[in-house]
């Protein structure tokens, strides 16, 4: 291969910070250089980033691999220590093109392949300029980045750091840059996107950063958010769910789990009254609205009642697309050192939540049958409604928004009739 190739594994921050690690390696003259870009959100994607990264080593025998990203800022020793690696950035590390100029050479020692710094002394976001999303009809925006809090099974601020935030301003520029390339969707990004501000002059929130965005950018045709805390949900971010067609009908709950108990040896915010009540609100604001969610099976001590009362509230809620994710301990968090279940019971229930999930999935797809929709035409043929459900679109123009019928579903999306389909 010639050139960089980036692969990213993860959330959407590290789909943004792909495209800025792509620019700032270009800058620094970096050829013939495949970047990995990882994550450690679970066991399960360290393992993943680990076999890509020598599967990525078999394919290319000659060409620089580089590894940054949260994994490799948690665990940096490891992934130096992998002869198929040739040097390790941290996250901080990785949006620098200096750090790209400053590359060991190969076969070194793996402690000379080490460029990670501590990320906890890092105490602003700079704004960093995209113009584009390679591959993507959504602009991914970085508003956030870190995260104050510490729930008790999450290694994430020990990969991405405080929370800190990016000046309101540089926020605007920046999505004016994307809608000017084109881009008809602008999704706001962070670790912990609704804590935005609180280390800003004045306090903004993330509704008023997403108030001022679409004021100030008209051009801006759906704005969504990646995901939000609902506990810290603030008054401009109702005004927006109950009076703004343009910001989008969805939101993705970091719920975690569905009971009470857990949900304080999880160190979480919120009870399951929260985010009953908070759903309850938006709905009423917001008929039309959808609700994705996260959802973490067999957390240590979690008996059958309490795993049951993730499926309920999900049920309640009624969450259209819920990620489940298998309990893993992650290496120095709190919940590593509590009572762990046995493997194949966390497997289980969190098969028995997916389960939960499909039939919640199913029930939310029917209901859309036979309602007019407005899609963004994604690259793969498949396209997204106003409230994220998922459309297959193979004879639509990507990038486009159309409006369209919907005559079924199969499980997994929704079905439209292409003659019914009109420019919106």
């Amino acid at each position: 291969m010639s050139g960089i190739d980036v692969i990213t594994f993860g959330c959407r921050l590290n789909t943004y910070e792909s495209e800025v690690m792509k620019a700032e390696a270009a800058k620094a003259g970096l050829d013939d250089a495949i970047l990995v870009n990882t994550c450690a959100v679970t066991g399960e994607a360290v393992r993943q980033a680990r076999q890509a990264i020598r599967r990525a080593r078999r394919e290319n025998p000659k060409t620089r691999i580089i590894v940054t990203g949260c994994a490799a800022q948690t665990d940096a020793a490891g992934f130096a220590a992998m002869p198929e690696v040739d040097a390790v950035l941290g996250n901080e590390e990785k949006l620098k093109a200096e750090n790209y100029r400053a590359l060991p050479d190969f076969g070194v020692a793996a402690d000379e392949k080490l460029r990670v710094n501590d990320i906890m002394s890092v105490t602003e976001t700079a704004p960093q300029l995209v113009g584009h999303i390679d591959g993507h009809v959504r602009a991914f925006l970085q508003v956030q980045n870190g995260c104050d809090h510490r729930c008790t099974f999450c290694i994430i601020p020990f990969g991405r750091g405080n929370s800190r935030s990016v000046p309101m301003g540089a926020v605007v520029e920046q999505a004016r840059r994307l809608v000017e390339n084109g881009y008809r969707e602008v999704v706001l990004t962070g670790v912990d996107a609704t804590s935005y501000g609180a280390d800003l002059p004045g306090r903004p929130t993330l509704g008023l950063l997403a108030k001022t965005l679409l004021k100030q950018i008209p051009e801006i045709a759906r704005l969504r958010l990646s995901s939000i805390d609902g506990i810290e949900a603030d008054r401009h971010l109702f005004d927006l769910i109950a009076d703004e067609p343009r910001f989008m009908p969805h939101l993705h709950l970091s719920l975690q789990h569905g009971d009470d108990m857990i949900l304080k040896r999880m160190k979480r915010r919120h009870s399951r009254a929260d985010a009953l009540a908070f759903a309850e609100q938006v709905r009423r604001l917001r008929p039309q609205i959808s609700f994705g969610a996260d959802m973490i099976a067999g957390f240590p001590t979690e008996t059958e009642a309490m795993a049951e009362n993730s499926a309920s509230l999900a049920d309640a809620i009624g969450i259209a697309q819920l990620h489940v994710f298998p309990y893993s301990p992650r290496p120095g968090t709190p919940a590593a050192r509590m009572p762990q279940l046995d493997r194949r019971l966390v497997k289980e229930r969190a098969a028995r939540l997916r389960e939960t999930a499909e039939r919640l999935q199913a029930r939310h797809l029917a209901s859309m049958v036979g309602t007019r929709q407005t899609i963004l035409v994604e690259m793969t043929g498949m396209a997204h409604t106003e409230n994220f459900t998922l459309v297959a679109a193979p004879d639509l123009i990507p990038r486009s928004l159309v409006t369209v019928t919907i005559t079924g579903h199969n499980g997994r999306h929704l079905d439209m009739q292409p003659a019914t389909a009109s420019a919106a």
